[in-house]
């Protein structure tokens, strides 16, 4: 039998947790009913747009969008602040409620989440009516509703929980594509940024049909191997698998949340630094080499997006992880505000075990010096604290920071 996925996904998460929470407490509306959004401040009109309602949207506003723009298209707006220890909470009651029906999940936001029906269908007479009976049992357990996109390839089962809502099943097979994905406008392409998208359009490509049926060599060509990324997934082309929750812990990794919204690659990158530093001296404390990295961007609208690649050889070396990590970042990035990045590694070995070199990989003698200098860092800052040493990088940004 061919595997078929799942992907559920809260619809407009934090808009509904608020509104359920309302309800349940009485202490305010149903915020789903009204023209209504979650973010910001209504009074000084700061910030942005996080969720909205139905009714909301009917007003042309989107989310991500400043809220002072959002009361121009709809003076009579309410706005409710965001409540993340209460999205937390919710977020943690729905997937323990879904993995009382099948526990091979893949949580990959707050609000959403894979699950691989294999296991749980000899209960079911088909994939459509056991997620009927699960997005049901959401919403009659919690007051909240869900989308289920249904596919036999991940990637599609995404792109399917986003077709029409609330509250619906959609399928989205490889045969299927060509009916039901392939007329949307390029944009609604998972992973197809507003940088992406507007390099395809001047390329001539409007639809995922025309990127699906264009040459890849010339995706490639302007968009690197992110171009091949979008080709294969407007081609239904995705062999990934639901990564739970154990396999996915065999990893280290790090992340930050930004003092303020970053806008420019230069500062990114210099974050991204200081993380693979960090990552790098876990690694080497932990006696591990990483063999493939990942980076995470959560934008100021909360949005979160990743990407990863495998190295050419494990490492735990600083400027290995960095050099992979702006690889990932330049192909990812859409150049919307950065609130968040992370850098993760996985497909962790043992440095005694043997390692294929490449021709391309740096001489032992270089390698082993670098190997040394990094285990020379790791032990002035375990000695003398994590400031004893630091890049002149980070030194001159802390300079320029101080008062002249």
């Amino acid at each position: 039998m061919q595997t078929v996925f799942f992907h559920i996904d809260v619809n407009s998460a934090y808009l509904s947790w608020t509104s359920t929470e309302n309800l349940k407490t009485g202490t305010g509306m149903d915020l789903r009913s009204i023209p209504a959004i979650i973010g910001g401040d209504s009074s000084t009109r700061h910030g942005i747009v996080l969720a909205k309602s139905i009714p909301a949207k009917k007003y042309g506003i989107q989310t991500g969008e400043p809220i002072a723009h959002a009361l121009q298209k709809c003076p009579n707006l309410v706005i409710a602040p965001p409540d993340h220890a209460l999205y937390s909470r919710y977020s943690k009651a729905l997937m323990s409620h879904l993995a009382s029906f099948c526990p091979d999940i893949e949580q990959v936001s707050v609000d959403e989440c894979y699950m691989d029906y294999s296991p749980i269908a000899p209960n079911y007479r088909c994939p459509k009516q056991a997620a009927a009976i699960i997005k049901d049992s959401v919403r009659n357990t919690f007051g909240f509703t869900v989308n289920i996109g249904i596919s036999d390839r991940k990637v599609l089962a995404k792109m399917a929980s986003d077709f029409r809502k609330p509250d619906l099943v959609h399928t989205l097979y490889r045969n299927e594509i060509c009916e039901k994905m392939w007329p949307l406008p390029i944009d609604k392409l998972f992973l197809c940024g507003h940088s992406s998208a507007a390099t395809l359009r001047k390329l001539g490509i409007s639809t995922i049909g025309d990127l699906a049926k264009s040459d890849p060599s010339i995706i490639t060509a302007h968009l690197k191997s992110h171009g091949q990324t979008l080709w294969n997934y407007a081609n239904g082309i995705d062999d990934s698998k639901v990564i739970t929750v154990q396999t996915e812990a065999k990893g280290i990794g790090n992340s930050t949340t930004l003092p303020q919204d970053l806008t420019d690659s230069a500062s990114a990158k210099e974050t991204l630094l200081a993380l693979s530093e960090s990552v790098a001296g876990r690694l080497r404390k932990s006696r591990k080499l990483a063999g493939s990295v990942c980076i995470e961007i959560k934008y100021a609208s909360f949005h979160c997006v990743s990407h990863q690649m495998p190295l050419d050889r494990p490492t735990d070396q600083t400027d290995r992880l960095y050099k992979a990590a702006c690889i990932l970042f330049d192909e990812l990035w859409d150049k919307k505000p950065i609130r968040l990045l992370g850098l993760r590694t996985t497909k962790l070995s043992d440095p005694c075990e043997p390692i294929q070199m490449s021709l391309f990989d740096l001489t032992q003698e270089t390698s082993s010096k670098q190997r040394k200098l990094d285990e020379a860092l790791d032990s002035i800052r375990a000695r003398y604290g994590k400031g004893a040493v630091v890049r002149g990088t980070f030194y001159q940004q802390k300079t320029s920071d101080e008062p002249k």
